[in-house]
């Protein structure tokens, strides 16, 4: 490594936790850090991620300790970091509490599955490579990243329909997570390819978009953000949340039978109204001069004062 690449190197390592700082610090003077517990967290964890992993790697001459002391605070970061994609989706999915129950299930499983795929990899992972806990730490954090693009995106397609703003906190933080795991996907595709990028400047590059990430975090911080539009485009999304409770609380079986009877009654009452439609409308035959009369059968009653009889 020459000089000059070396001072562009810690230049961009120092800049971390400045810029940290000055988000957290923030975060607390706009009383943030109760809004968003878990980025909160996560900031002052790379913070002392820094303090811990600088003076390793300048002064210790063995690079093991430096080795598992960066992989123990990569682990802590990803999982910060797929709590902190909750933290948001929650906050954005604030007003609509069945939408946000079945988002925090798929939470979940997708972090059950993250670390089923992360078990498989370092089981499977062969003697020539880092190991199998490092391995599995690349593994999860590679799919905390394929997550954190995706919310980005999410938000860019439904933002309208949710009532939120770009210029809202959540979605600022969203969008510093979903910019610097676009550019690190992309290193790591690079790196795994044939062109020749070389491991230095790929630490640069992921260096410096780090930075952006943590500049747009601390000027989303400082800006004010605008109250949330709750009467656009929300006749859709509460058609989700209706269809939501109305299958996590269906309707009891009890509450059917009124609705058959109704039904059956009003079906009954619309059959015997066209009977007597049909009876009054249908005309009665002409009798021919030399047709037989039918015998009388509407006999007359009885009087009060006993049998008439014939004359």
């Amino acid at each position: 490594m020459s000089p000059r690449t070396q001072f562009v190197y810690y230049v961009l390592w120092f800049a971390h936790p400045l810029l940290q700082t000055g988000v957290a610090g923030v975060m607390v003077w706009r009383k943030l850090h109760r809004k968003f517990p878990v980025f909160f967290a996560y900031i002052v964890s790379q913070i002392l991620a820094f303090s811990v992993l600088f003076p390793i790697y300048y002064y210790s001459s063995n690079f093991v300790h430096y080795f598992y002391a960066y992989w123990a605070s990569a682990a802590i970061s990803v999982v910060l970091g797929f709590k902190v994609i909750h933290e948001i989706f929650v906050d954005v999915f604030r007003p609509y509490h069945a939408l946000k129950d079945l988002g925090s299930v798929l939470f979940k499983w997708a972090g059950l599955v993250m670390l089923l795929v992360a078990g498989v990899v370092a089981a499977s992972s062969t003697a020539a490579s880092d190991g199998p806990i490092v391995q599995a730490i690349l593994t999860m954090q590679t799919s905390v990243r394929l997550i954190q693009c995706g919310l980005v995106l999410f938000l860019l397609v439904f933002s309208k329909y949710l009532g939120v703003s770009w210029r809202q906190h959540s979605f600022g933080i969203a969008l510093g997570f979903g910019t610097f795991a676009s550019i690190e996907l992309l290193l790591v595709a690079l790196g795994a390819s044939s062109l020749g990028v070389g491991t230095m400047s790929r630490s640069i590059i992921n260096m410096s978009a780090y930075n952006c990430a943590i500049v747009v975090w601390l000027v989303y911080a400082l800006a004010k953000s605008p109250v949330r539009d709750s009467s656009a485009n929300m006749l859709r999304t509460q058609r989700w949340e209706q269809s939501l409770h109305e299958i996590q609380h269906p309707a009891t079986s009890d509450s059917l039978i009124p609705m058959f009877e109704g039904m059956v009654d009003r079906a009954l009452s619309r059959t015997r109204g066209n009977a007597l439609v049909a009876q009054t409308e249908m005309p009665l035959p002409l009798a021919s001069a030399n047709a037989i009369s039918p015998p009388d059968l509407n006999y007359s009653p009885l009087s009060p004062h006993g049998i008439i009889s014939k004359t």
